[in-house]
């Protein structure tokens, strides 16, 4: 997509557009950084494990129990 542009005026506007642009994805990507690190604590971890742990022991102590 090429722009034509008439007037310095225009460039300036569209290289400030591209700048905020710039800066609101850099923006975003730090938010993200900060989620996956919160992601990837251990103790989220150990929540995960004792949840599926959890679901696996009832899942089987019902079908001792239909036995």
């Amino acid at each position: 997509m090429k722009k034509d542009f008439t007037n310095f005026d225009d460039i300036k506007l569209e290289l400030k557009r591209l700048d905020l642009e710039r800066q609101i994805a850099w923006e975003e990507m730090k938010a993200l950084k900060g989620d996956v690190k919160e992601d990837l604590k251990p103790l989220n971890w150990v929540h995960t494990v004792i949840n599926y742990t959890g679901k696996i022991g009832s899942l089987v102590f019902l079908k001792k129990l239909f036995k």
